[in-house]
């Protein structure tokens, strides 16, 4: 059974900063690609970034520069580096497997405030 955990979220000012963490089981997750997805208050979820299985990463128009994704296979866990976070980012940020059995984690909720 794939079990997606993320960790991380919560309030931050405009301008700052937070790393999101999702740690995954039940899946070789160093042959897996994986992703983080976002849906915000009143809106449909959105593709935020994802990563291959080798490292190639891809990003949306409104996070490319500011948002970082990277893996540890290691420890089978992917994070989403956000800086320069900015208000229309608060959403709950979602983990996502790619291929076999694709499942969505719990999400977390991240929330851009002064």
């Amino acid at each position: 059974q794939v079990q997606l955990v993320e960790s991380g979220g919560g309030l931050v000012q405009p301008g700052g900063s937070l790393r999101l963490s999702c740690a995954a089981s039940g899946i070789v997750f160093s042959i897996t690609a994986m992703g983080w997805y976002r849906q915000p208050p009143g809106k449909r979820r959105e593709w935020v970034a994802d990563i291959s299985n080798d490292g190639s990463t891809s990003y949306g128009d409104s996070v490319k520069g500011r948002f970082t994704i990277s893996r540890d296979n290691a420890k089978n866990t992917v994070y989403l580096q956000m800086n320069s976070l900015k208000s229309e980012d608060t959403s709950v940020y979602y983990c996502h497997n790619f291929g076999v059995s694709p499942t969505w984690g719990q999400g977390t909720q991240v929330t851009v405030s002064s």
